[in-house]
């Protein structure tokens, strides 16, 4: 009975270690694609895009955007990273909570006014207090006009109508849509963002994510 019992212990020990890994993952980041999102390679050189749970950054073309990217990138660039992730999302992305040491980079985020709280997908509410924290203080985000401070999801939904976009070239108001279909045959972002919102061209937005031709529109 003992034996057996030794057996059975060995292996809940050994399955909760293979359930602990497969839930981890460690590597350096290689790139930042944007607030909240960053590529990280492991040792078995795999490049895995992970996109922070809790957070939702502003959008690259939204104020705040490209200030958000750099300091996500100031946190994590070149550093080994510690993800514990939690699957995927609809766009292939690991969604995982990145550590940098002892520091909660998602947390981080939220705490310097780089990010929203994602209240659709939040699942641990201190980051609402980190987000009035950030508020109180005016911190990142927070020191625009309210004007600016669209949430980054109402800003994907049409709410960009409603606070000042990064600056980008509109297009002719005699502008008509014609037989384009792919980013190679776009001359300008201000271009790509008009085939894709008004001619309803959705080949150039690959990820979904409502930017266009993201090797020239972010």
């Amino acid at each position: 009975m003992d034996a057996l019992r030794l057996v059975l212990i060995s292996v809940v020990f050994v399955f909760g270690i293979a359930v602990a890994n497969a839930s981890e993952l460690i590597g350096r980041v290689v790139g930042v694609t944007d607030g909240d999102t960053l590529t990280v390679l492991t040792d078995a050189k795999e490049q895995v895009r992970v996109r922070l749970t809790e957070i939702d950054a502003p959008e690259s073309n939204q104020p705040w955007g490209q200030r958000a990217k750099q300091e996500l990138s100031s946190l994590v660039f070149s550093e080994t990273v510690h993800v514990i992730y939690a699957g995927k999302d609809q766009y292939g992305r690991t969604l995982g909570r990145v550590y940098v040491g002892g520091r909660d980079v998602n947390a981080e985020m939220v705490r310097t006014g780089s990010a929203w709280a994602y209240r659709q997908y939040l699942t641990d509410r201190s980051f609402l207090s980190l987000e009035e924290e950030a508020r109180a203080a005016k911190r990142g985000l927070w020191s625009m006009s309210a004007q600016q401070t669209v949430a980054p999801w109402e800003w994907r939904n049409g709410g960009r109508q409603n606070a000042p976009a990064a600056s980008v070239a509109p297009m002719q108001s005699d502008q008509q849509c014609g037989a384009k279909r792919v980013c190679r045959q776009m001359t300008s972002c201000a271009e790509a963002r008009f085939y894709l919102n008004v001619c309803g061209v959705r080949s150039l937005d690959g990820d979904h994510d409502g930017i266009p031709c993201e090797n020239f529109c972010r």
